[in-house]
């Protein structure tokens, strides 16, 4: 749709009267205009936007975090600090941390996400029963979930959902999160 040397830009149309751009979660382009407005008239907008448009988008694209390769050296979280990953096929377990780096055997998402759920058992679940305690506070379940958008939450009837990837961020921020619901 768009000329050589123009952004790329998916366009809607629609019974709006007035022209709007759009920059989704992906760092696409979206412009919405009248139904008889012109490719050109379209086009002379993206144009004249063009810096906020490529501003946004950037900041899009640095915020996205890049999916884990899971190959020797390369860091992840625990507790707020960052460890290097190494491969050892004669380990017994398909994740291991020793307090200097994480081994892996085998399917590295997998075993992370387990890894981490169980961590998140052993350092966080005793927390949010000493704080229970403190402020004297009763809860029902706790579900241990991943979600994109929340680290916690706590239903009408005392249910409390925690997102088990909070175990990559620093004590002080699980024991916020933990309080918090």
């Amino acid at each position: 749709m768009p000329e050589p040397g123009l952004i790329d830009y998916k366009l809607i149309r629609s019974k709006r009267k007035t022209l709007s751009l759009q920059i989704n979660t992906n760092a696409e382009l979206i412009i919405r205009c009248p139904q008889k407005l012109s490719i050109k008239e379209v086009e002379s907008f993206i144009v004249d936007k063009t810096g906020w448009i490529e501003k946004k988008q950037q900041a899009i694209q640095s915020k996205q975090i890049q999916p884990s390769n899971y190959v020797s050296g390369e860091q992840f979280l625990y507790l707020g600090n960052q460890y290097p990953l190494i491969h050892n096929i004669k380990q017994t377990y398909k994740l291991d941390f020793d307090g200097q780096f994480f081994s892996l055997k085998g399917d590295g998402h997998l075993a992370f996400h387990a890894w981490y759920k169980v961590a998140f058992k052993k350092v966080a679940l005793p927390r949010l029963d000493y704080y229970a305690d403190l402020y004297q506070l009763n809860y029902q379940k706790v579900r241990l979930k991943t979600q994109k958008t929340l680290w916690g939450s706590c239903s009408g009837v005392n249910n409390i959902n925690l997102n088990y990837l909070l175990i990559m961020a620093p004590m002080n921020v699980i024991d916020y999160v933990i309080v918090h619901e």
